[in-house]
């Protein structure tokens, strides 16, 4: 894990009001995952919602949220923020990311620039998940 980069993606993509409070609970294993609860089902209280744009459907194929992400700078290779244990605090190839949280149902960031671009998917409540670009403005 990169505290320094999820430390960027929190002041850029969370509310002010609860950062210090995510970045606590990421700093502890115990914790960790509340911070990602948190991404669930209030996500829209959660994220910056001036920073959260809709990915236009169809928007559940990696290779097609890859496209948006480059067409809004992200370069190969990112960071990622997940529930899933398997891809969680680890740096890698863009498309590999995306391909393991796409459709996962559980939440996760993909960073491409951390204080600018990233990718969100929340919580599977009804198909599709909630997808946005995160974006700063």
């Amino acid at each position: 894990m990169d505290k320094e980069i999820e430390k960027i993606i929190i002041k850029t993509f969370f509310t002010k009001r609860l950062q210090d409070r995510v970045l606590f609970e990421m700093s502890s294993a115990k914790k960790c995952k509340d911070a990602l609860s948190r991404l669930c089902h209030s996500y829209g209280t959660t994220l910056r919602t001036e920073c959260m744009v809709d990915i236009p459907k169809p928007n559940s194929h990696p290779e097609a949220i890859a496209k948006v992400l480059k067409q809004n700078g992200a370069g190969n290779s990112c960071y990622v923020i997940s529930w899933n244990e398997e891809i969680d605090g680890q740096k890698l190839p863009l498309l590999t990311a995306l391909e393991h949280a796409v459709g996962m149902g559980m939440p996760s960031i993909i960073s491409c620039i951390p204080d600018k671009i990233a990718y969100f998917e929340g919580e599977l409540e009804a198909l599709p998940s909630p997808r946005f670009l995160l974006k700063r403005p």
